[in-house]
């Protein structure tokens, strides 16, 4: 499924992060790694070093140091203007299905580049996007526990393609979540109705969704059920699953107008300890 994988570069450590894990996916899926650098049209940030050459092809020369590049197949491109389109624009041009950029998790204006313009590409991307975080440690990744959350929602049964994709051929455990969500019911959770029902739902979603990563080849399935706020929940089950992967759908909209997944999504890549791959629905609106 993922054969053609794009990292945006601009230098700093989360775009090596994002690199790392580029490389392991290209590897398990004999994928060629698309490395490009954006010159933003509304001038350099701090992490910029264009001195006329290719930035791109000295990014991955500089990564060879430490991530084996020998075995795979990468090329290098530059790209002027606004640097979320460019990356769009880009990743629709070359037939590219997947996207793999790093994020500083920050908020308002300390945000680094990559930071803000994750969160657009998240929202915008027609493929999934993979988020690493800066801070992650440096080194080989692997991919052996994904979590997968789901409500039953077409945003979450999303994420069920490429997460079993990646688990049949790593041997992945795919460890399935549904989040009840108690924040607004003001009743024991214990003995509600309400609560009774909404477990039933979280069942009949891990239980469909665990049946489709079955048929798709996926050995080893776990299923939970979590109560309390969502993306709460779902960072709790990272931990508890020691998952090294977080694959979630989005509807990518903004506003008033987010389902909860696009929420909680946005606040799993801000947050999370480990890599999130956000898979944007099908039926998702545009950026409002």
């Amino acid at each position: 499924m993922f054969d053609s994988i794009l990292v945006p570069t601009d230098g700093s450590p989360g775009s090596e992060r994002a690199f790392e894990a580029a490389a392991t996916l290209a590897r398990t899926h004999d994928a060629t790694v698309h490395v490009l650098s954006v010159v933003d049209e509304h001038g350099p940030t701090d992490d910029w070093d264009y001195d006329g050459d290719s930035p791109a092809a000295a990014f991955i020369e500089s990564q060879a140091n430490h991530v084996d590049t020998e075995d795979l197949s990468v090329t290098a491109a530059v790209r002027e203007g606004v640097v979320h389109d460019a990356v769009l624009d880009y990743a629709d041009e070359t037939d590219i299905n997947l996207i793999v950029m790093g994020t500083h998790g920050r908020t308002g204006v300390r945000r680094f580049l990559l930071g803000s313009v994750t969160e657009k590409v998240v929202r915008l991307a027609d493929v999934p996007v993979l988020s690493v975080k800066a801070d992650a440690e440096p080194g080989t990744v692997s991919f052996d526990d994904i979590l997968l959350p789901t409500d039953g929602s077409s945003g979450a049964e999303a994420a069920i393609e490429p997460a079993g994709a990646l688990a049949s051929v790593t041997d992945a455990t795919v460890h399935l979540v549904s989040v009840v969500d108690t924040r607004s019911l003001g009743v024991d959770v214990g003995s509600s109705v309400i609560v009774d029902e909404l477990e039933s739902v979280a069942t009949d979603a891990v239980e469909n969704t665990s049946d489709r990563l079955s048929e798709m080849g996926v050995e080893t399935v776990e299923t939970a059920i979590a109560h309390g706020v969502p993306y709460r929940a779902i960072l709790d089950a990272i931990e508890e699953a020691d998952a090294d992967l977080v694959i979630i759908g989005t509807h990518g909209r903004t506003g008033i107008d987010r389902y909860l997944l696009g929420s909680v999504a946005e606040k799993l890549v801000r947050t999370s300890p480990v890599p999130v791959m956000t898979v944007r629905a099908s039926d998702a609106g545009e950026e409002q």
